[in-house]
């Protein structure tokens, strides 16, 4: 009759014993390890020792507080993150045309600017064709397609993550009137970021030399009965 094993399987996956009750029945504690260790390092004296009536004792450099917190203080965890900078996609190149998969202008096709270096992506409509302005979106919510069009006119050295960070509004608390009635506030855009907007949009429409490109840009993107995203050529 075979040796049945002494650490058996009592179901196909979980042994009867654990590796701990495995070492500990083979007593492989006693068995003599081969390899290099590292010296010990010297150990930094937290004590020392002061003369007293019999002989000595020992005392700690530093004293102890003589008061400690009525609760625990919470630390904060170590976090051994780096933030690494984002990686664009190879079929992303400035003037491509992407399809933007969410948000409020889902569906639209926009142009691509540049990479920010926050990693997000700076697109346009341009807004006097689709109605899409300047405005930050992620890599992973867009679809880059095959159509690409000349940006070189355009200058796109003032627009950073610091030109979109928003205004910090008033303190003080909005009122039920303000919130549902009639003075609602209504948000204004700065003229100069008009300015702005009107100046890429010229610049890219007189870039659109193809008659379809701005059809293209116009209408948006869906998907009839039958189509499949992974199955259609962009």
């Amino acid at each position: 009759m075979a040796h049945a094993p002494r650490n058996r399987f009592l179901v196909p996956g979980i042994p009867r014993y654990s590796r701990c009750a495995v070492y500990a029945k083979k007593a492989l504690y006693k068995k003599s390890r081969k390899g290099t260790f590292k010296k010990a390092e010297a150990k930094h004296e937290t004590t020392k020792k002061v003369p007293f009536k019999d002989g000595h004792r020992i005392v700690p450099l530093e004293k102890a507080p003589r008061f400690y917190p009525a609760e625990d203080i919470p630390r904060p965890k170590k976090c051994r993150k780096v933030n690494k900078p984002v990686k664009l996609r190879p079929s992303i190149t400035p003037g491509t045309i992407l399809i933007l998969l969410a948000g409020r202008f889902r569906g639209k096709r926009v142009v691509f600017l540049r990479q920010l270096p926050s990693g997000l992506l700076l697109v346009t409509g341009p807004f006097k064709i689709n109605g899409v302005p300047l405005r930050r979106v992620n890599q992973a919510f867009v679809i880059a397609t095959s159509t690409k069009i000349d940006i070189s006119a355009c200058s796109l050295d003032k627009f950073n993550d610091a030109y979109f960070k928003r205004e910090k509004g008033s303190s003080k608390k909005v009122t039920e009137e303000e919130l549902f009635g009639e003075k609602q506030k209504q948000k204004t855009i700065s003229e100069s970021r008009i300015a702005d907007q009107k100046e890429i949009d010229s610049k890219i429409i007189a870039g659109l030399k193809a008659p379809h490109l701005k059809d293209y840009l116009h209408s948006r993107f869906s998907l009839s009965k039958g189509q499949f995203p992974h199955e259609l050529v962009f």
